[in-house]
């Protein structure tokens, strides 16, 4: 049967439609300007936070501590004192570094726990309750970061955090927007929704949001350091409530907990210097395998959104998903093909193997013997001195488990389920994972989080980081992408429709309108799988730093302020903020 073509009215209503849509995506506002520093995070008041900090002379790892303290009170969806997450940092003298404060897996967990008598999942396990929280590692990381690259007393950079819980903020709607996907999740448990819940009543508009037990915590926490945390009343606490919902969470798994400094994972990209995150994030290694790729073409001749720029991208992701799926997990127990993954040699080696005429097939590229969601957030921030912090820590989903541990405050990760909890088995972001990344005792789950700092001719070029589970690799990628080929200003870069391949489902998932009709017509000839992904509406928040214009053209002219930043426009609670 041949398609039906449209008539003048309805051709007209569906041009008048796209014009409409295309004219409210076709302008981005001005980044934010800045000369002496730059703060950008997924919530205002944490970005004054840290803004506050460097005027009153902190360095930027002052200011990010400062940052993730605050928005475990303003943006509890993500902000967190429960979870963990990961650094970047690049000192003023080009040092880089990468501290690793993800969560581990309890001293119980077993490879097999998450799954019945019969070796089946059990819906729900590893994403619901107790038996899903990670040991959390985020005050840790804030503390570790602060006593070995930090100028400021610990008290000095909790206070705004204490005050922001003590005193309460007023909501704003992009507070109510953040708290309304998860205000059922949050009913169900008692003590969360005596604090983000009124009677049992979504919070309105102007409420004041005031969180004292979070204040006690964030004390304790100022007065004791991390110890506070970790060997004292807040661990016993956390622990007792595990203990009685089917967690297994045990006091000797937070007397333990070790934060990691790591070497970042570095490579090149047309000139620009790349410095990213290592295993146990994959991260930074697909971000450098997929641009090592796309080195090899002519992507800013190619064009934005065309279907050979497309296409080419999603190849360059689908081999890089099979590395990132099959071959990585924890350091401390896989052996991560660091130097292979990062290689020009091995990206030429993909490259031959693309096909110019047609969609490749990832279950042709499927390892032997392997078998068969999402809340998140990052901060980028730079000061005066040019030392720049990169920074993504998570819940894991929106607000973890939903369950906060009663008299702390503090709502409780769901990280367990980034483990392969059976290998074939989608996770909640619906990637298929295999062996390397198997849950075992003290492990830290393979992650996407990708904190990353770009530097041009020994100066810092970009500070750039977003969430949103398995995309985050990409939606990073296509902010890079987006400033070195497209030659876009970084808001406009940031906020650009998406596209993402991650090797399994073997489909190139879609922004509404990221793709034209004919792009996706010729690419749909090619053989691949094009829609839009209704299930993620909102792809992620990054947040940008780009240093000397608002673009490369403006970077290379000169002339333009010292820093811009730029926070998605997906992110209606987010602020940059420059001084």
């Amino acid at each position: 049967m041949q398609p039906m073509r449209p008539g003048p009215l309805s051709l007209a209503l569906t041009l008048a439609t796209a014009l409409a849509a295309s004219a409210a995506l076709a302008a981005s506002p001005a980044p934010a300007e800045g000369e002496n520093g730059m703060v950008v995070t997924a919530q205002h008041l944490a970005s004054q936070v840290g803004v506050d900090v460097l005027k009153a002379g902190g360095n930027a790892v002052d200011a990010a501590v400062a940052v993730g303290y605050a928005l475990a009170v303003v943006y509890p969806t993500a902000g967190n004192l429960g979870g963990g997450g990961f650094m970047t940092i690049r000192l003023r003298d080009g040092t880089t570094t990468f501290l690793d404060f993800r969560e581990r897996a309890p001293l119980a967990a077993t490879k097999t726990m998450y799954l019945d008598a019969d070796g089946n999942p059990v819906p729900g396990a590893s994403t619901d309750g107790y038996l899903a929280v990670g040991v959390p590692g985020s005050v840790a990381g804030l503390e570790a970061a602060r006593e070995k690259y930090g100028t400021r007393e610990r008290g000095e950079l909790l206070a705004p955090a204490i005050r922001l819980a003590r005193d309460g903020f007023v909501l704003e709607p992009g507070d109510i927007a953040a708290l309304a996907d998860g205000n059922d999740m949050l009913a169900q448990d008692p003590a969360a929704s005596k604090i983000f819940l009124k009677d049992g009543k979504p919070l309105k508009l102007g409420t004041r949001l005031v969180q004292a037990d979070l204040a006690g915590s964030l004390t304790a926490i100022a007065e004791g350091g991390a110890d506070a945390f970790y060997k004292g009343r807040i661990a016993d606490l956390i622990v007792k409530v595990s203990e009685a919902n089917g967690g297994i969470l045990a006091k000797a798994d937070f007397e333990q907990y070790r934060v990691r400094e790591l070497e970042p994972v570095t490579c090149s990209y047309r000139g620009y210097e790349i410095v990213s995150s290592p295993p146990p994030s994959s991260g930074g290694l697909i971000i450098c395998e997929i641009l090592n790729v796309l080195e090899g073409y002519p992507i800013a001749y190619l064009g934005y959104g065309s279907a050979e720029t497309v296409r080419l991208m999603v190849e360059a992701m689908r081999h890089a998903f099979v590395d990132r799926n099959t071959a990585l997990g924890d350091p401390d127990f896989v052996d991560n093909p660091v130097e292979k993954l990062t290689s020009k040699a091995y990206a030429a080696e993909i490259r031959a193997r693309i096909d110019p005429y047609k969609a490749g097939v990832s279950e042709d590229l499927k390892p032997g013997g392997f078998a068969e969601a999402a809340e998140t957030t990052h901060y980028s921030i730079i000061d005066k001195d040019g030392n720049a912090v990169a920074v993504t820590y998570t819940l894991n989903g929106s607000f973890g488990i939903g369950k906060v541990a009663e008299g702390t405050g503090i709502l409780l990760n769901n990280e367990m389920d980034d483990f392969t909890v059976k290998p074939g088995v989608a996770n909640l972001y619906g990637l298929i994972q295999g062996e390397a990344n198997a849950i075992a005792p003290r492990k830290s789950p393979l992650s996407s989080m990708n904190p990353t700092i770009l530097s041009k001719d020994g100066q810092p070029f970009m500070v750039i980081g977003s969430p949103g589970g398995a995309r985050i690799i990409t939606i990073t990628l296509e902010a890079i992408v987006n400033v070195i080929d497209h030659g876009m200003d970084l808001q406009a870069a940031i906020d650009a429709p998406r596209i993402h391949h991650q090797w399994l489902p073997d489909k190139v998932f879609m922004e509404p309108f990221a793709l034209s009709p004919d792009t996706i017509r010729l690419l749909t000839g090619m053989g691949y799988d094009v829609g839009v992904d209704d299930g993620w509406p909102v792809w992620g928040e990054a947040a940008g730093i780009l240093v000397g214009g608002r673009n490369l053209s403006e970077i290379e002219a000169g002339g333009g302020a010292r820093y811009y930043g730029a926070i998605d426009s997906r992110a209606t609670a987010g602020a940059a903020i420059g001084y």
